[in-house]
Parts: structure tokens; C-alpha cells; sequence
């Protein structure tokens, strides 16, 4: 069975730093897809980061280009987005996918992590 657990949600003030985490169990990396997506109040959910297992590429929406970075532990088969010079606009609920193919978009995911609250005060 895949679970994917997050941690590290929080209130931080405008250009600060956060690092997400997202525990994984039930299959490795070199297997799947991962990514991170957020959801804004009122807003659909959107793609943020991700790796494709298959060739290696990361992908990074051009809202977070250059401030957020995915990586992943494979020893610890945990993957983490470090969110840098955060923005009153990142508020929103952060989630962790995977997904055999790929984690770009939100059609399609296969799994889903529970969420966490990041929040961002100007």
C-alpha cells in the first residue's frame, strides 16, 4: 500500500524559509513519479515541483522557479521541497503526490499526501 505522509507546514513571516517533507512507503523512487502541488482558498490546485523518475528531469512551475527546490533521500525514501524567500501568495495547503508516470499535473494523480498548512504573514 503507497502512503505519503507530509510534515514541516507552519506560520512564517514574508522571506523566510521552510522545508516540506513527505515520507513515502510502499514503493521507491526509481518506480514513480514525485511531486509537490498547493491549493490557495478559492483557488484549484496547482503543480509546483516535481521529479520523473524515468529520465530524471525536474520540473518547477514558473511561480516558484529559483525559490523552491525538490529533492529526495532515497536511503530514507523521503522527498522535500525547500521553499525559499516565501511570499504572502504561497499561503495555501501544500500536498505530495506520486504517480507511475508523471507528477506535473493534477489529472491523474495516483496518490495523494494528507496536506499541511504553510502561511506566509507580510
Amino acid at each position: 500500500e503507497v502512503q505519503l505522509v507530509e510534515s514541516g507546514g507552519g506560520l512564517v513571516q514574508a522571506g523566510e524559509s521552510l522545508r516540506l517533507s513527505c515520507a513515502a512507503s510502499g514503493f521507491t523512487f526509481d518506480e514513480y513519479a514525485i511531486g509537490w502541488f498547493r491549493q490557495a482558498p478559492g483557488k484549484e490546485r496547482e503543480g509546483l515541483a516535481s521529479i520523473t523518475s524515468s529520465d530524471g528531469i525536474t520540473y518547477y512551475a514558473d511561480s516558484v522557479q529559483g525559490r523552491f527546490t525538490i529533492s529526495s533521500d532515497n536511503a530514507k525514501n523521503t522527498f522535500y521541497l525547500q521553499m525559499n524567500n516565501l511570499k504572502p501568495e504561497d499561503t495555501a495547503v501544500y500536498y505530495c503526490a506520486a504517480d507511475p508516470t508523471s507528477c506535473t499535473s493534477v489529472a491523474g494523480i495516483y496518490y495523494w499526501g494528507q496536506g499541511t498548512q504553510v502561511t506566509v504573514s507580510s
